[in-house]
């Protein structure tokens, strides 16, 4: 072992210590703050990097951030709508007002679908990853067989049991990710005295076709949508004010993570096995950053595809009436998240699962705008240009996104 695991491993511990505790745990706001914090972090920790240094070169840290700009653009949105649309539509909303809602549940149900798929394919690759399988059948293989035994589980015993997992990943996630931000840090402060830190040069010249890969890469910030939905929980005042906190601790963890992880960037995506670069970029940290990695990744891509099947279950059973069994919720999302794994690859379930996103995005920025120019809210020039924008640019990315590795 050397410096850079004993920082990883001291990190880890640090973080377990804080974050496991049972004042913090109890807490209702940091309860409220890490059901979105743990969505938007979920994934993105895990394929962000290889992904940005080869559409943005050494300022991957710079495209990070407009991202997360983009993503608190549409959580203003979203938090707008929480307070003005949700006692409108909880009273005597309009027919229009409705339906838009409703469209906006089924976009995001088929959003929650993909995104099934992408969280399940992860937890494959690192899973076979720990014995060097990065082939994409044997990916799509376990992945299925993964994704059918959850939705057996959830038609025949519900996932109920499952649920308990999210309390104890989002914890050792976020205590993973201090970990190894402590051990880059530390190993480039050593090297830097010792005379051999180097940045790497990756020349890069930002063209048409990374600018859309780019904007195929919403799903990476996505997850704060669901205060929206913790309703039954959390009073609204609560939701907006830790919707805000988890999209500023996430801009702070991708930011410093992605710079910091910048010296090791090659620029290049590999043929194979792209879904678990970050391993290979960081292995000259640490020998334990990959056995880290890929418990982390599998902790928190389980949990967070047994959350979305959840989800999408539970919108369906809301649009389409209390009749409708939630077995058949389960039953549907497993069908449709398979017939994504085995036409796409990693890169383009990443594009679906973000164009999914945005066209939700963009409705409910629809239902913003209608709400402040109906006199349902108050008329805030600023709001209205930048939710009217939000629209504008979900129909940008849905048109012109496509995926890394095209």
């Amino acid at each position: 072992m050397g410096l850079g695991d004993y920082a990883l491993v001291i990190g880890t511990l640090i973080g377990l210590i804080i974050l496991f505790q049972p004042r913090l745990i109890k807490w209702d706001k940091w309860r409220a703050t890490v059901t979105p914090l743990a969505s938007i972090i979920g994934s993105g920790f895990l394929v962000s990097g290889p992904i940005l240094a080869h559409t943005s070169g050494r300022w991957a840290f710079a495209a990070m951030f407009g991202l997360c700009l983009i993503g608190y653009i549409y959580g203003s949105v979203i938090r707008h709508n929480i307070i003005h649309v949700e006692p409108l539509i909880a009273k005597n909303p309009s027919k229009k007002t409705l339906i838009l809602e409703r469209f906006s549940e089924f976009s995001l149900v088929l959003a929650y679908f993909i995104s099934i798929a992408f969280y399940l394919n992860l937890f494959s690759a690192f899973a076979l990853r720990g014995i060097n399988i990065t082939d994409e059948i044997w990916i799509k293989t376990l992945t299925s067989v993964v994704l059918i035994t959850l939705g057996l589980l959830g038609v025949f015993k519900g996932l109920n049991m499952l649920e308990k997992i999210e309390e104890y990943s989002v914890g050792f996630k976020l205590s993973v990710i201090l970990g190894l931000c402590v051990a880059i840090f530390v190993v480039s402060v050593a090297d830097f005295k010792a005379g051999d830190f180097a940045w790497p040069e990756l020349a890069h010249t930002m063209g048409k076709e990374e600018l859309q890969i780019l904007l195929g890469l919403i799903i990476l910030v996505q997850g704060f949508e669901t205060s929206r939905y913790l309703g039954h929980a959390y009073d609204a005042k609560t939701r907006v004010k830790t919707m805000r906190w988890s999209q500023w601790i996430s801009t702070v963890i991708y930011v410093v993570f992605i710079l910091l992880s910048t010296r090791y960037f090659t620029g290049e995506l590999p043929v194979t096995g792209g879904e678990t670069a970050i391993i290979d970029l960081l292995m000259p940290v640490g020998i334990l950053i990959a056995p880290l990695l890929i418990a982390a990744a599998m902790a928190s891509q389980l949990s967070a595809a047994v959350a979305d099947m959840n989800g999408s279950g539970g919108l369906l059973k809301e649009s389409l009436g209390q009749k409708f069994d939630l077995r058949w919720g389960y039953a549907i999302s497993t069908i449709a998240a398979l017939a994504v794994i085995w036409s796409s690859d990693i890169f383009q379930i990443i594009t679906l699962a973000s164009k999914a996103f945005i066209l939700y995005y963009g409705l409910q920025s629809l239902q913003a705008v209608l709400a402040i120019i109906g006199g349902h809210s108050k008329v805030n020039l600023l709001r209205l240009i930048t939710y009217s924008a939000g629209i504008v640019l979900a129909i940008i990315v849905l048109i012109f996104a496509i995926p890394a590795g095209v």
